[in-house]
């Protein structure tokens, strides 16, 4: 399965902020969209940074309550990682599992075109496992 397939499934919506939001709207949307973050795009929706609830947190312990009337561009990630649609699941996992980050934004030649999270990654390998078991099981009572 590729990252085209989760796309497919869950949609290609991408909740994107300008650089210059406050932090304290960021949370908002965040919460709003029960969501674990905003990319940051330009007007042209390329792609700047992404402000995560772990980049929430973190900017809190360094700049307590300011933190809320400040831009993400100030606490943002800016070297966002990206993945093709036609990537496997595996191999967006792994590089996730290698980053330590849990967002995952998908671009093709150069366009936003979704993002996929760790837990929707999961969730389709899961379903995934659960087709190999079944035709195994399948295969052993079919078998005797």
């Amino acid at each position: 399965m590729k990252i085209a397939d989760i796309l497919d499934i869950k949609g290609r919506n991408v909740h994107t902020a300008l650089p210059w939001t406050t932090v304290a709207e960021a949370i908002a949307r965040l919460n709003r969209h029960r969501i674990g973050a905003l990319l940051a795009c330009d007007a042209d929706r390329r792609i700047c940074g992404i402000i995560s609830e772990r980049d929430i947190m973190r900017g809190l312990g360094r700049y307590g309550s300011e933190l809320l009337d400040m831009k993400i561009d100030d606490v943002m990630t800016h070297h966002v990682a990206t993945v093709s649609p036609e990537e496997s699941i595996a191999q967006a996992m792994a590089q996730m599992t290698r980053g330590r980050y849990r967002h995952l934004p998908v671009v093709d030649q150069g366009a936003l075109v979704g993002m996929v999270s760790i837990g929707d990654l999961v969730k389709h390998r899961v379903k995934e496992m659960e087709l190999e078991t079944g035709v195994l099981r399948d295969a052993v009572i079919a078998r005797y």
